[in-house]
């Protein structure tokens, strides 16, 4: 084995300690830098977007109404157009004791929800038995309709949770 003179070994020595210092430096940094941007993206909000239809039930699950007995494309009159965007449902909850039978109609975007919107009134009259207590919930690009008169708590829910799954609106 090379002998070396003790002050090259020293040398040395210090060297290693010193690489394994900037090293360990380096590893910490690229780390922080990375925790750092994890902490930018996590907190930075997504842009949202319109919920699909399973969005917008999970939202008004989440404040108290139940919904079943979906029919997609039952849009409650014979309008062509309003058809492929629409979905029937029963929904009930909070201070909505029976089923009440809803329409959704989903828009693709805001200028269809603009464009469409009068049409969903045209339509509700032929499913609506009593216009009088005819109720209806709008936040672009969707259109809440049904009989009345729901529930106070009922159909704030519903506005709140159609709100929060129309995200920009479209």
């Amino acid at each position: 084995m090379p002998q070396f003179h003790p002050a090259v070994v020293v040398v040395a020595a210090a060297a290693a300690a010193v690489a394994g210092r900037v090293a360990a430096l380096a590893v910490a940094l690229a780390m922080a830098m990375v925790l750092g941007a994890c902490g930018v993206v996590s907190t930075t909000p997504p842009a949202a977007t319109p919920a699909d239809f399973v969005g917008i039930t999970s939202e008004l699950a989440n404040r108290g109404v139940a919904v079943n007995r979906f029919v997609s494309g039952d849009a409650g009159c014979a309008d062509p157009v309003l058809t492929p965007t629409a979905i029937a449902f029963d929904a009930k909850g909070l201070d909505q004791a029976d089923n009440v039978r809803i329409h959704i109609y989903i828009f693709r975007n805001r200028e269809a929800f603009e464009r469409l919107r009068a049409s969903v009134d045209a339509c509700a009259a032929s499913f609506v038995t009593d216009p009088s207590t005819f109720e209806s919930v709008e936040e672009s690009p969707f259109v809440l309709a049904g009989q009345g008169p729901w529930g106070a708590e009922f159909e704030a829910a519903l506005r709140e949770g159609l709100a929060a799954a129309a995200g920009t609106g479209g």
